[in-house]
């Protein structure tokens, strides 16, 4: 695809230091969503977002239906989770996640049936607090990895002014393209979208910030926004350039309004709420007809898998049966990534169910995913270059290997978004997200001993 150029589409107010120029693989770019058949079973996790897990509301034996609210938490920084399937609850208990951690999941045997639970109707929201408790009862929580309850990013505190809503459709990382899709099948939905959470959340400024890669996208948006009159110059598309990490919230922030996100602080603080674009048109739907947070779509790519797609998925399907209906393996698989290829998390084990944060099933072969020897750092300053953040690794490895909580904390190893921009270009192939990783944990220890 190639580059665009439209009258009202904007550039960026500010230039965004580093970052890294990746191949992008986006091979199912013109594959429409499909919807997968109904799994024999579902293992739905209590642990889908940031925060604080839920607990199960239902117990062996029950039967639920599609949007039944089956696990829930008196926290505030959390989310309702729902039935994907109809069917009957066949277990509960601790199942191991893709990162290695174990949750509380429950286990559903599907009827064949997905029957929608009879309580679903369409939210009543007449007010902003209405708005905030209507996302939080649809279970809708952060779709571009995160997993941060939504209705906590969107209750911003009384004494913070959110002058601007910017909607993330940059989709930076290699091979995913459900967010492209989303704007290309659901247009009208992520317009309906914003509309609901500029009336609600008293928005004036709205930019819809994707990477210039994306022309079709682009185009009708484009269209959407200049057929209506009530925009009045509020909306605008910006035109990122194709770099990684355009999506991250503070450098997407920087990009579209100038200002720098400092560090331990929110875009909230500077008068920004960053929405992906997925999350905005389930919104539009949720308030439409009231069903929650039960499906996702996700890419499915790589060069091991058999049939590359982009798929529209029940929450708590396992991966293995995601793998099945996408042919199998074409090859060896040498490494499965949940997520995209730069921040995803690599998995040994294909019998995992899919989190409502996975956008993307990477099955990559040999050639995909080259194993480099690490060689000595040469100290020739490219990590520092590239990140965004505008940490020195090389600092933080050697803080790291001493155990110093105190530099750690000093050259700033917590403000690390773990984008790997710094491992991607090290000619000397450190593993430096894993050191960055490591060097939070050793000062989030050296904390709880104070």
């Amino acid at each position: 695809m190639g580059r665009i150029h439209i009258d009202g589409v904007i550039k960026p107010v500010a230039k965004v230091r580093g970052g890294v120029k990746v191949s992008h693989h986006k091979n199912t770019a013109e594959c429409e969503v499909k919807r997968m058949p109904t799994p024999k079973q579902v293992i739905i996790s209590m642990q889908q977002h940031i925060g604080a897990p839920c607990v199960p509301t239902v117990k062996v034996g029950d039967h639920v239906c599609v949007g039944q609210v089956i696990g829930d938490s008196d926290k505030y920084v959390s989310a309702p989770i729902h039935a994907s399937i109809s069917g009957t609850v066949t277990a509960i208990g601790n199942i191991k996640m893709p990162n290695g951690n174990l949750a509380e999941g429950v286990t559903i045997e599907s009827d064949g049936e997905m029957r929608l639970y009879e309580g679903i109707t369409p939210p009543v929201v007449e007010n902003r607090d209405d708005f905030i408790k209507a996302i939080r009862d649809s279970g809708l929580v952060g779709l571009g990895g995160a997993g941060f309850p939504t209705h906590v990013k969107l209750n911003v505190p009384a004494d913070k002014k959110i002058d601007t809503l910017i909607v993330n459709a940059a989709e930076c990382e290699p091979y995913i393209t459900v967010d492209y899709r989303e704007c290309i099948e659901n247009s009208w939905d992520i317009y309906s979208g914003i509309r609901d959470i500029m009336e609600f959340l008293n928005i004036d400024n709205v930019i819809i910030a994707m990477e210039d890669n994306k022309p079709k996208a682009f185009e009708i948006l484009e269209q959407i926004i200049q057929g209506d009159s009530n925009a009045e110059g509020k909306i605008k598309i910006m035109q990122l350039e194709s770099r990684y990490p355009q999506g991250a919230e503070k450098v997407m922030v920087l990009s579209a309004t100038g200002r720098k996100v400092p560090p331990g602080k929110l875009p909230a603080d500077v008068g920004c709420i960053v929405i992906n674009v997925a999350s905005v048109a389930f919104i539009a739907r949720y308030l439409k007809t009231g069903k929650p947070f039960v499906s996702r779509s996700l890419t499915v790519d790589g060069m091991a898998i058999a049939n590359p797609q982009n798929l529209r998925v029940p929450v708590g399907t396992n991966i293995a049966d995601i793998i099945e209906y996408c042919g199998g393996f074409k090859c060896d698989p040498v490494k499965i990534i949940a997520g995209g290829p730069m921040m995803g998390v690599s998995i040994t084990d294909i019998n995992h169910p899919l989190a409502k944060g996975n956008n993307a099933l990477l099955v990559l072969s040999e050639k995909d995913a080259k194993v480099f020897k690490e060689t000595d750092c040469i100290r020739c300053g490219k990590c520092a270059s590239v990140c965004p953040m505008s940490l020195v690794p090389t600092k933080i490895v050697r803080d790291v290997k001493a155990k110093d909580a105190d530099s750690l904390n000093k050259d700033g190893v917590m403000v690390c978004m773990e984008c790997g921009s710094c491992a991607y270009t090290c000619p000397a192939k450190k593993p430096l997200v894993q050191y960055m990783r490591l060097g939070k944990s050793i000062l989030k220890e050296a904390g709880a001993k104070k």
